[in-house]
């Protein structure tokens, strides 16, 4: 999938341009062969206008309080399972980097389960994603379907036959 990015924002005089457009690559990882991440735009802070457009620092991939994340995710179907002879050590710093802090939130002991400290608006875009929560209880998301999702513990699953593709805004929250 092809992904361009448009960015808009003031002049000096206030008047509203296209400060950016161009390719967005996508994050990829022999630990979760198949799958692909966009990492769209982001901020650690609250927007104030009138604003530039350049980016602002998002460290982490999944935003602080007040920050905010924006994301394409493609999810393959079936089990990801990493190749045989793979560096895990190597991979996972690769990992780290592409994606600071996204490894911490997941459960070594359920893969893909995971938790944020942020609401997630998601629509899934093309393709059947299974949403699972604690207990094992499932939802069949399609094409069309939008979930909010509120700092739950969860995981996504392609438990179809193709690929789904699933856009998300993450905004961070405090946890109490």
């Amino acid at each position: 999938m092809k992904v361009r990015r448009v960015v808009t924002g003031h002049d000096v005089d206030g008047r509203a341009r296209v400060v950016d457009d161009r390719a967005v690559e996508p994050i990829r990882s022999a630990l979760m062969p198949g799958c692909a991440a966009y990492r769209l735009w982001g901020r650690d802070d609250r927007p104030r206008f009138p604003d530039d457009g350049s980016p602002r620092p998002a460290h982490a991939y999944y935003p602080p309080p007040a920050g905010s994340r924006f994301m394409i995710n493609l999810i393959p179907p079936g089990e990801l399972v990493a190749p045989p002879g793979l560096d895990v050590g190597a991979e996972m710093v690769e990992l780290e980097r592409q994606m600071p802090g996204a490894i911490a939130t997941m459960e070594a002991d359920d893969p893909g389960m995971h938790t944020t400290d942020s609401i997630d608006y998601v629509l899934v875009v093309s393709g059947e994603i299974t949403l699972e929560l604690d207990d094992g209880e499932q939802t069949v998301l399609r094409a069309g379907d939008v979930v909010v999702q509120n700092g739950t513990r969860h995981a996504w699953r392609n438990q179809g036959t193709e690929p789904c593709t699933i856009v998300g805004v993450a905004v961070g929250a405090d946890r109490c």
